[in-house]
Parts: C-alpha cells; structure tokens; sequence
C-alpha cells in the first residue's frame, strides 16, 4: 500500500498487439494503488491521450506502427519530463534499448516478462529506480562519457543547490526517492522536486543521464554548490 499521503500509481499502455496489451493492463490492476488510464495500440493517439491524462508511468513498446517508440518517448519527455517511461520489447535488442534509454526511457522490460517482474519494475519506477539489465546500464555509462575532449572542456558550469547537490550525489549512488528522502529527512515529493530542477539545469531527461552527466561534470569540476 502506499502512504496516505501519496496517490495512486497511474499508468498508460502504448502498445499494437491488443492481446498483450490487455495482459499488461490486467497486471497493472493487480498492483494495490495501481490503475490503468488506457492502452492504445500506436504513439501518434497515445501521446494525445497521456497529454490529456498525464499519468505517472508510461508501458511503451518499442516497435510501433508509424512514430516508433523511441520517438515517442523523446517527444514525451520533452514536453512532459516528469513522466516516466518503461520501454517494452520482444527481445534484448541492445541497440534499440539503447537509443530509447538516451531518447529518455528509465528503464525497460521484456515483453516474455513475468506478471510479478512487471509488478515490481512499475513499483520501481514509481519509488525512483530504474528497471535495467547491467549491461545496458554500462553502455549508457560508457556513452556518456565518450566524445572529444575539447567538448568536455567546454562544458558549461553547472550551478546546482546544496540540497540538489546532495540528491544527485544520491542518484548517482543508485539510491531510489524513497530512501534519498529517508537519507536528507525530507519527503519524497521534496525529492521529485529537486530531481525535476536536476533535470532542468543539467539538460537531461533521465536518471541515469542525470547521475552519469553529474559525475562527469563533478570531475571536470563543472558542477558548484
């Protein structure tokens, strides 16, 4: 259950094949607090239907008729960034999952997945994590910190608050909301708070690309308090 103060999870469906679009929805109204606003089978009327509803979580697929999911998802987080993706895919195609993570997505699922592995990927998103294998995980890492030198160089500073400051430093611990909030004592809201401005200052529409630009930053001591 979650806490009083909290409200229910909402989610959006965004995928083709209506049969296992049903079964996502069926394992989204399993989840306690969990409800499902809608499941529509391509981008171009998801994202008019998730910009009317604005849910919290959105089950995207990959491949979809017309705008592809990885489009999707870069529209979508450019224009409503507190949204949370989770791409959805047949198979571990590392270079698609690769390219939805840098358009934005949080993380990702298998669509082979168990009911329960889909449970808690969507509970982990909405606590903060971010649902990925290692190594595409690493890939992520790896390409943030590839490019010429001269372009980290000339890296812009970044200006972050002391409590932003303190939260990036935990994002990129890989710590979730709930226990950075537990960690400065302050709400979980407060944290989403200070991610969003994380986001905004540092130009990147992710956790992971937050936590990775924050320490490639730090240690080209482009980022001061």
């Amino acid at each position: 259950m979650l806490p009083e103060n909290q409200k229910s999870i909402e989610v959006a469906i965004v995928e083709d094949n209506e049969a296992l679009g049903e079964s996502l929805q069926r394992v989204v109204e399993s989840i306690p607090d969990a409800r499902c606003i809608g499941v529509w089978g391509s981008a171009e009327e998801g994202l008019k239907k998730i910009d009317a509803f604005r849910p919290s979580i959105v089950l995207m697929d990959i491949n979809l008729p017309g705008m592809s999911g990885i489009e999707a998802t870069a529209l979508l987080k450019r224009h409503l960034p507190e949204i949370q993706v989770i791409i959805v895919t047949v198979h571990r195609e590392h270079e698609k999952i690769f390219d939805a993570l840098k358009a934005g997505a949080c993380g990702y699922l298998i669509k082979r997945s168990r009911a329960a592995d889909v449970r808690q990927a969507i509970l982990d998103v909405h606590s903060g994590g971010a649902p990925m294998s290692a190594e595409i995980a690493r890939r992520v890492v790896e390409a943030f910190h590839q490019g010429p030198a001269k372009a980290q160089e000339d890296q812009e500073t970044v200006h972050l608050s002391q409590r932003e400051t303190s939260v990036a430093q935990l994002i990129a611990e890989g710590l979730a909301n709930k226990e950075i909030a537990d960690r400065l004592g302050i709400s979980t809201e407060t944290v989403r708070g200070h991610l969003k401005n994380i986001y905004e200052k540092l130009h990147v529409r992710s956790r992971t690309e937050a936590a990775v630009k924050y320490l490639d930053s730090v240690r080209h001591k482009n980022v001061f308090p």
